[in-house]
């Protein structure tokens, strides 16, 4: 940012409503130059279009999904090619959505960029998730539908199949971010999973590193993680499954060796510090700081896996913006996935921060 923007921002901050003429005269500028530095700070995010509205300090903004989550279990054994008795619940779900939703609760002030279709399910979405989160970045689309996942579990609640209508996405594009910037440029930290088309990832990763705003990314799934550019310069954390990050690394994983050369793998795109997790076994971890260690989960009686990994994502980024070193943020990651394993709910409806910090203490001290 020049001087003469520096000086018009000053302004525009004691008086939004100040119009570009006695921005001329008190700067001694011409109007068409004062008109082109409010262009150019509009463009930097500075300035949220044409009124002069600031753009509100965030701690984080999650980018990507927002879709209903349905899970359909089956009273009896499945049987192919014929009706089957079943029980249906229905629940907030996306990756970026449901990360959002832990900070909330965790007392982050988070706002959530996304899109909904215009019918009933995104009505739904975006009014639970206001509880928690700021979702004015978050857009409904007229002509779309609502991202749907629904998986049809057995009578043992094994997953037999799930189907995931997740179009609306591919209708985001680079305009949609552009415009959006100033949610961005104003926090410090953004977060993004990869539902998303590849362009679009790719402009928030080279922003984001531009502005040297720190940048979380977590995949959702195995061919989704293939979205991302081969260049990940100043991403922070890549948080990711095994099946991730051998998709992402090229590198079958088969030990415990094979997750730290996965990891290497990733960090030379550039990537700081990388996160695998392995499920019930715990996670690695493996930075350029030259940080590497295993972590072995605490006993947890499972009631349903469905959100842990996002959790685990929230309590890193927890963490990390309470400058806690690279061991201690997965720890806190892993004491929040264990609180949303013990509960039904994709989120623990009773997360909060005091909870959090004494499944901490309970687990790891």
């Amino acid at each position: 940012m020049s001087d003469k923007e520096a000086t018009i921002l000053g302004l525009i901050k004691r008086d939004p409503f100040i119009s570009q003429n006695e921005l001329a005269e008190r700067t001694g500028l011409s109007r068409s130059a004062v008109a082109g530095y409010i262009s150019s700070l509009t463009k930097q995010g500075k300035l949220l279009g044409r009124a002069y509205v600031l753009p509100n300090k965030k701690q984080v903004i999650c980018i990507g999904g927002a879709n209903v989550d349905r899970k359909m279990q089956a009273i009896d054994k499945l049987q192919l090619g014929t009706s089957n008795p079943a029980s249906t619940s229905n629940s907030c779900g996306g990756v970026a959505r449901n990360i959002a939703e832990n900070l909330g609760r965790l007392g982050f002030d988070v706002s959530l960029m996304t899109v909904v279709g215009d019918d009933h399910e995104g009505k739904w979405l975006l009014d639970y998730t206001r509880s928690y989160v700021d979702i004015e970045p978050s857009k409904i689309l007229p002509n779309e539908a609502t991202g749907t996942y629904t998986a049809v579990l057995d009578v043992d609640g094994e997953m037999a199949v799930a189907l995931a209508d997740m179009s609306i996405y591919d209708s985001v594009d680079l305009d949609f971010v552009e415009k959006r910037w100033g949610f961005l440029a104003s926090t410090e930290l953004v977060m993004i999973d990869t539902n998303f088309p590849s362009d679009v990832l790719a402009k928030v990763i080279d922003r984001c590193r531009e502005e040297a705003i720190p940048l979380v990314i977590t995949p959702v799934s195995a061919p989704k993680i293939k979205k991302l550019p081969q260049n990940l310069d100043g991403v922070a954390w890549l948080i990711a499954n095994k099946d991730e990050a051998e998709a992402l690394s090229g590198k079958p994983i088969k030990d415990e060796g094979d997750f730290f050369k996965a990891a290497e793998v990733i960090m030379k795109k550039g990537v700081e510090r990388v996160v695998i997790s392995r499920g019930d076994k715990g996670l690695i971890y493996f930075t350029k700081a030259n940080e590497a260690g295993v972590l072995l989960p605490p006993k947890v009686d499972v009631v349903d896996v469905t959100g842990a990994g996002d959790a685990l994502v929230a309590g890193i980024v927890y963490a990390y913006l309470r400058d806690l070193k690279t061991e201690d943020a997965c720890k806190i990651g892993m004491a929040c996935s264990m609180l949303t394993l013990a509960t039904e709910e994709t989120v623990n409806p009773s997360l909060n921060h005091q909870q959090l910090q004494e499944a901490f203490q309970h687990n790891f001290h």
